[in-house]
């Protein structure tokens, strides 16, 4: 329970390793101190490197500190944002030398290029060379190992009263302090290929989330890391604005202070100051801010240039603070580096190379141009020997080079391959263990977090064993009797289990009120494939009718194979997509008389089978017999008196195409086969398991369907159809989502109207369906249709625009939206659809205006109501 709890949280928190190590070995000599300003203020986190070792420590919150070190001279390298880096070199004995620094602010000076009206601030030029070089750290490093300890504290600064009697039970309590502490060896080999083992964990709390892994696994040398538009990205000048603020000495390198202001301030952009090595337009350290949902993000790199070779990070801090529902929480992490082995990659080994801005240096650069040319053997030969090369020329060299890397990959389709593993002993250690080892002391406030701690533990364990002791008794009991009202979960074997689940009463105006049960049985196969298996009855009951109906469904299913085989008599919309779902239209119907939902009733056998040939391509197929009937109103009770059917139509769909959709009783057999095809699809790898990137690929889809005369069916149609999807960012301003479907009926000699093209329309103020592929104003049936159709839908949201333009909104987590649907039938008329939503209220819902036009002239207006286009509710009546 609470073990498990802490167990995930370490786990999560322990990821925090990428590009970041750790050496502790247990020695009895060392160095210890602190660390102030030439003003006495103590300096939290800085950092303490030594070069000898490739170990790192940083201070505490007090700035203390204390690295372990075997006899030995050493070069400490003492390091803090906007203060002057020290060097000291230390002779380390059998016990620890006191070395206290006191730090000077670093002095600033202005480079010679000066800032005069209508000039170039020279901090694009700087970073304009960052960002062409970028690339080129990502690939300079062939592989390193090292080791990492990662330290987490974090507390509730604030919580609802009503939460407050159950946190209190579990020991939480406001400004209580949890602690996380993880030990790990890394291993990274280029491109992607990264490994972490956890060899020691000691924790007492839940990180609630806030674990800032995604920005330690990334790289703020790539374009974006965690969702965050990086500084360097080759599209930063379309999110930022730089600001050139003075050049400092740092040891033997010449470092340019950048400030980095977001254009349009809010998530996934970054606002501070980042630090860049001239001549090795490499990052020197950062200080920057981000925010996620409203929730504050602070940063803090420093890094080294390990070997003289590259600028590594050697100390990473995070500062997590926010609020949300009424939880005020802060969480900081720290993460401290040692034992850097590092092996460069020998295709791109240069020391040092001059970058010619060709934006500001036209000239220079044509000349280089025109000297060298262009060829690629030529670039990299003048790129090895240091000599100097166009930002342009930088970019094409490391483009191909990349391109040519990746085509020689087994899998180039793979863009992360990660595995994570925890020692069996990682739980094991115990506080003199972590006395030793720790490289960070902790704080009085810490120490009083772990003794909290092992006191709640053992009246957690006495809790847990009553726990266990009532769970055990619960299980014993079995079936009882209220289950057949509220539904329960049995475990009947190993393997399987049973569920009776919640009944469902809704109510539309030809059942009256109608009552669904359903009960599910499922196996789990053990074979390497883990098939399951699932039986499901399905009960129902129409009270005006006066008559029972149901089905049995058959499932098996596994990674790639999915078989349904369903048979009974049961009731369908005429759009068996379900454009309004049942709870919905109950609601209409008794609240509003609008009975939108048009429903008949089938003696079916059907059997649908799915083949996924690889996560690319995949093909399914269903076949249906059936004796379908027409259903007519039987029930018009509505919980607002009105005359007796006012309001109400029949069940009829009403069409244009059609004019009277009614149909006599009928067999029907209809068969159809779909392919759908993501050829761009790129993946991700963790532990061997092989996961597909979100949006990495459109989506391709051809169906084909037909009605068969024959087994007393006397259909006889043809429909084909084919469409598209994708999501993708457009620039630095939002996102766009694309859909595009058309089809035809080939031939149409016999079919009813359930067999027309039906699209996802909507006359209730709730939206339901996909805000993607439907309508908001559109009749369900009324353009229905057995000829030509096509179906275009355009959803876009802005990162700032209206209402988001404004700063707290937009932390708030509103989004705002414009879209557009168009229909073309016979006789739709050029259907069209103009809308604009705002997304994200109270981070879970939607509003959304509407205007509909037929061939450009105004029809109607209406606004809808939905949950947030990031989630998605359905309550089906299947």
């Amino acid at each position: 329970m609470q073990k498990d709890n802490l167990q995930a949280w370490n786990i999560r928190l322990s990821c925090l390793g990428f590009l970041l190590v750790l050496t502790v070995p247990l020695f009895a000599g060392g160095i210890r101190g602190t660390i102030k300003a030439d003003d006495g203020t103590l300096l939290s986190y800085a950092t303490i490197y030594v070069k000898q070792l490739g170990t790192g420590t940083t201070t505490n919150v007090n700035g203390y500190y204390e690295l372990s070190m075997p006899p030995g001279s050493y070069n400490i390298v003492y390091q803090y944002l906007g203060y002057e880096t020290q060097e000291r070199q230390v002779t380390v004995a059998e016990k620890f030398e006191d070395i206290n620094i006191v730090m000077k602010q670093q002095v600033i000076v202005l480079q010679q290029v000066t800032i005069s009206s209508g000039n170039e601030d020279p901090a694009y030029t700087i970073m304009r060379k960052a960002i062409a070089k970028a690339k080129y750290h990502t690939q300079q490093i062939d592989s390193f190992s090292a080791r990492v300890y990662i330290k987490g504290a974090g507390k509730l600064k604030d919580y609802p009263w009503l939460a407050k009697k159950a946190l209190e039970k579990e020991g939480i309590k406001k400004d209580r302090v949890f602690i996380s502490e993880s030990v790990s060896e890394i291993q990274y080999r280029r491109p992607a290929t990264f490994s972490e083992k956890v060899i020691s964990i000691r924790s007492d709390g839940k990180d609630n989330n806030t674990s800032p892994n995604a920005f330690i696994f990334g790289s703020f040398y790539q374009p974006v890391i965690a969702e965050t538009v990086s500084p360097l990205s080759p599209a930063a000048f379309g999110y930022y604005k730089f600001e050139y603020q003075g050049t400092f000495k740092d040891r033997n390198y010449d470092i340019s202070r950048i400030k980095v202001t977001p254009r349009s301030r809010g998530d996934n952009v970054v606002e501070g100051t980042i630090f860049i090595v001239e001549d090795w337009w490499s990052i020197h350290s950062l200080d920057i801010t981000t925010t996620k949902l409203g929730v504050k993000i602070g940063v803090k790199q420093v890094y080294a240039p390990i070997d003289d070779k590259a600028w590594l990070p050697v100390s990473q801090q995070f500062v997590v603070d926010g609020r949300f529902f009424g939880f005020e929480f802060e969480y900081n992490y720290l993460a401290t580096v040692s034992d850097y082995k590092i092996m460069l990659n020998p295709e791109l080994v240069v020391e040092t190379m001059e970058v010619i801005d060709d934006k500001l240096h036209k000239e220079q650069a044509k000349e280089i141009e025109k000297k060298y040319g262009q060829k690629n053997q030529q670039l990299q030969e003048r790129m090895a020997s240091g000599k100097e090369i166009t930002r342009k020329e930088l970019k094409t060299i490391l483009k191909e080079y990349e391109k040519d890397e990746r085509q020689e990959q087994k899998e180039p389709e793979v863009l992360y391959n990660t595995t994570f593993k925890v020692d069996s002993g990682a739980y094991k250690k115990d506080s003199a263990y972590w006395s030793l080892i720790r490289p960070v002391p902790l704080t009085l406030e810490e120490v009083k977090g772990y003794k909290v701690t092992d006191s709640i533990a053992i009246e957690e364990k006495k809790r847990e064993e009553g726990d266990t002791i009532k769970r055990a008794q619960k299980n014993k009991k079995g079936f009882q009797p209220w289950d057949l009202i509220v539904g329960d979960y049995y475990k009947i074997s190993k393997h399987s289990n049973l569920q009776i689940e919640f009944p469902q009463v809704w109510f539309n105006t030809v059942e009256g009120f109608n009552l669904i049960y359903r009960l599910n049985y499922g196996i789990i196969v053990q074979d390497t494939n883990r098939t399951r298996i699932n039986i499901r009855p399905t009960l129902r009951y129409a009270f005006a009718r006066e008559l029972a109906s149901g089905t049995l469904r058959l499932q098996v299913r596994n990674r790639n194979h999915r078989f349904e085989l369903e048979g009974g008599r049961y009731i369908r919309q005429f759009n068996a997509d379900e454009p309004i779902l049942p709870v919905i239209n109950t609601f209409t119907t008794l609240l509003a008389g609008q009975n939108w939902m048009k429903i008949y009733e089938r003696d079916f056998v059907s059997m649908f089978y799915r083949r996924r040939f690889s996560p690319k391509y995949s093909a399914e197929t269903t076949w249906s017999w059936a004796l379908r009937r027409e259903l007519f109103n039987n029930d018009y009770f509505r919980w607002i008196s009105q005359e007796r059917n006012e309001g109400f139509t029949p069940n009829a769909p009403v069409n244009l195409e059609l004019p009277n959709s009614s149909f006599a009783e009928h067999y029907a057999f209809v068969g159809s086969i779909g392919f759908s095809a993501r050829p761009w699809l790129k993946y991700r790898i963790r532990n061997g398991r092989k996961s597909e990137i979100e949006n990495s690929s459109p989506t391709f889809n051809l169906y084909y369907e037909k009605g068969f005369t024959g087994l007393k069916s006397q259909l006889d149609f043809n429909r084909i159809e084919i469409g598209g999807r994708h999501e993708f960012g457009i620039g630095v301003r939002g996102r766009m989502h694309l859909a595009l479907r058309g089809g035809a009926f080939i031939n149409t000699d016999s079919l009813a109207f359930m067999d027309f093209k039906h699209f996802l329309g909507n006359r209730t103020p709730l939206a339901t369906t996909d805000p993607i592929g439907s309508f908001r104003l559109l009749d369900y049936y009324l353009h229905s249709t057995a000829d030509k159709y096509l179906i275009a839908n355009m959803h876009y949201q802005f990162r700032r625009f209206l209402v988001s333009s404004i700063y707290e909104v937009r932390m708030l987590g509103i989004r705002e939206n414009i879209f557009v649907n168009y229909l073309a039938t016979p006789t739709s008329k050029n259907y069209t659809e103009l809308g604009y939503g705002i997304n994200g209220i109270l981070r879970f819902f939607r509003i959304e205006a509407t205007v509909a036009f037929q061939d450009g002239k105004y029809q109607s207006y209406g606004f809808r109501f939905g949950i947030a286009t990031n989630l998605a509710v359905r309550f089906s009546d299947n």
